[in-house]
This record gives structure tokens, C-alpha cells and sequence, in this order.
């Protein structure tokens, strides 16, 4: 019995470790070069909806004009990858890269087009580390001003030939980079990546109580978000809501839940707040904002009449934030194509969400 056991131990332990392995290499990574911004801005549009390590690429040498000249220089680059692909003096040179692929499942590459090919400093971060992604998913989103992508397309499979292409390749240009997000948001569910959860925490206080929430990352979400901290005195209705006439606007996505949930949060029209404390059936149409995470004792606190309710982020900056700033006492960073605010050694959004 003892060698039974020690021998399921071993089994059970080596089960473990594989099941550890596959969750560390489950990563995505997400690896761009942006010289004018736009690569940049889809990076931070694209890690809203996927949870994703990112790396830059940047050229050794800074402050090139590419296009200058006719696009002389960019021309010159790409002329001497294209006569001899394979010798690796033919790519400009670029900044270290501290990644390790064997962490990584999945590889995003964010890429402008230069001329119907690939820009050449991806190529550089391609040709070096293209065989270590032999075997992983690969991603490709193109940022052009209205070229076609075969050309570039085909340079990234020759730099990575083993590659597990996914099914879509994304192709960003002059006349759809207004629909960004909506783009983004396809392709992810399109190529089945892994969506990240999408939620941001909040506290709604009702006297001394304070209740836990949720507010759904939709623009109606973050326009509510950008309201707070708020306080206000809400009104009562029907016995089972709290209804306040915000000052402004903010956008809409309505639909008929059918059942309303205790804890519910909503848009009436484009600028009634609505916060429900019971359930129960409605016709009427809302737009979603999110939602309390236990409403147990909602109803008790909110009471049957008029009623003052403050709405915060889970932790906010104590002092205003250009003041913390130029007091030394914050520090704005810019990660991952986001602005972040650094406080005593933790990390802020700039509605003052604690990370």
C-alpha cells in the first residue's frame, strides 16, 4: 500500500506540474511598433478586450524620418532585407527585447505597413525571434493608410513559417479606423481569443452602508465612470427603484431585460440613473451600467423615500491628481499604451481606480 500511494503521489505530482505548465504557457503577447501613433493607439484599444503582456519594438537608431526624401531611407531598408532575406546584416538594428517565448501561447503583432511590406524594424524583431514562435497562435493587425496587406502578410509568414496563423488576419486603414473599437471587438471573438473581464469595481454608500459594485467597460460605463466620485439625493418610484436626472448625457445601448434585478443599475432614456432594489418584471427599455454584487440589505438602506447616495471607485487618489503630480507626490507613467497614475508605489487608472 505504501508503494501504491507513493507511486499515485508521483503521478498526481507530475499531473500538477503539467497542468501548471499548460497555465504558464497560456499567455498572449502582443508585440507592436508604432511610428506615427496609430499601431500604438490599436495596442491600447486591443488589450481592453484581451489580457496580454506587451512588448514595443523600437529601432536602435532614434529620430529617422522614413518617409523623407520620397521614403528614401524606408525604401533603402526594405530594398536591402528584400536582396538577401536571410542574412541577418540586411535588418536594422533595434533596441534590446526582454521577452521569453517559451512563456507565450499566443503572439499579436502590431504592424504598420511601409511601401505594401512589412516595416522593417518588425521585420528585425521577426527575423530574430520568428523561430522561437513556431508552433504558437499567431495574430497579425495591419495599420495602413489604404494598401492592401498580401504583400506584408506573406513577409510575416516567411519570417515565421511554423506559425499556427489565426483564422483572421485585421487590417486597419484610413477608411475603418473610426470603427477602431468595433473592429477590435470582432476580430477578438472572430479568432476566439480569450476575452478579459471587463468590469471595474465601485462602491455605492447609502448612510453609513456600503455596497459593492460592478460597472460594465461599455462607453456607457466609463461615461459613468468619468461622473464620479458622485453624491446625490435620488427619488423614489414604484416601490422598488431610485431614479436621479443626471446634468448631462451619456450614450445609450438600450434593450427590454424583461426582469429586473435587485441591484440593478441603469439608464432611463439617455440621462435618468436609475438603481433598482427589487425584483420584478418590466416592459420598459434601459440601457446597462451594471450592477450591485449583493444587494442583500439594498432595500433596508435605501429606504422608501428620497435618499442621498454617494457613488465611488473602489479606491480612489486622495489628493487631485495634477496636484499630486506636480507636488511629487504622484507620478504619470505611460504603460501598455495607457496613461497610469503611480502613488505610493501603487498603480491608478486615471479615474483613480486602484489596479
Amino acid at each position: 500500500m505504501k508503494h501504491i500511494n507513493t507511486h499515485m503521489k508521483r503521478i498526481l505530482f507530475f499531473l500538477a506540474a503539467v497542468c501548471l505548465s499548460a497555465v504558464a504557457n497560456s499567455k498572449t503577447l502582443v508585440a507592436y511598433y508604432s511610428y506615427t501613433g496609430n499601431c500604438e493607439a490599436i495596442v491600447a484599444e486591443l488589450t481592453k478586450h484581451i489580457s496580454a503582456d506587451v512588448v514595443e519594438i523600437e529601432p536602435a537608431e532614434k529620430g529617422l524620418k522614413y518617409e523623407a526624401n520620397g521614403y528614401a531611407l524606408g525604401t533603402q531598408l526594405l530594398n536591402a532585407i528584400n536582396d538577401a532575406p536571410n542574412d541577418a546584416a540586411s535588418y536594422p538594428a533595434i533596441d534590446p527585447v526582454n521577452v521569453s517565448m517559451s512563456d507565450y501561447s499566443t503572439i499579436i503583432i502590431v504592424t504598420p505597413l511601409w511601401w505594401s511590406q512589412m516595416a522593417a524594424i518588425m521585420q528585425t524583431f521577426l527575423f530574430n525571434y520568428g523561430p522561437q514562435m513556431a508552433g504558437k497562435n499567431i495574430g497579425l493587425i495591419v495599420s495602413s493608410a489604404s494598401s492592401s496587406i498580401s504583400r506584408l502578410v506573406a513577409d510575416c509568414k516567411r519570417l515565421v513559417p511554423q506559425g499556427n496563423y489565426l483564422s483572421e488576419n485585421l487590417w486597419i486603414n484610413n477608411s475603418n479606423r473610426h470603427n477602431l473599437q468595433s473592429l477590435i471587438t470582432d476580430w477578438v471573438s472572430t479568432c476566439g481569443l480569450e476575452e478579459k473581464e471587463t468590469t471595474i469595481n465601485i462602491n455605492i454608500i447609502v448612510g453609513n452602508q456600503t455596497f459593492a459594485a460592478t460597472i460594465q467597460d461599455t462607453p456607457t460605463g466609463r461615461a459613468f465612470l468619468s461622473l464620479l466620485p458622485l453624491t446625490i439625493n435620488m427619488s423614489e418610484l414604484n416601490g422598488n427603484e431610485k431614479y436621479y436626472y443626471l446634468n448631462s448625457s451619456l450614450p445609450t445601448d438600450t434593450y427590454k431585460p424583461g426582469t429586473i434585478q435587485s441591484g440593478d443599475l441603469m439608464l432611463y432614456q439617455n440621462d435618468c440613473l436609475v438603481l433598482f432594489y427589487k425584483t420584478f418584471n418590466s416592459s420598459y427599455s434601459y440601457t446597462r451600467i451594471g450592477s450591485v454584487t449583493d444587494p442583500s440589505g439594498l432595500a433596508l438602506a435605501l429606504g422608501t423615500g428620497n435618499v442621498t447616495v454617494r457613488f465611488e471607485t473602489a479606491s480612489t487618489l486622495t489628493e487631485d491628481i495634477s496636484t499630486a503630480i506636480s507636488s511629487g507626490v504622484a507620478e504619470k507613467i505611460f504603460r501598455n499604451g495607457q496613461v497610469y497614475i503611480i502613488r505610493n508605489g501603487k498603480t491608478y487608472t486615471l479615474n483613480g481606480t486602484e489596479l
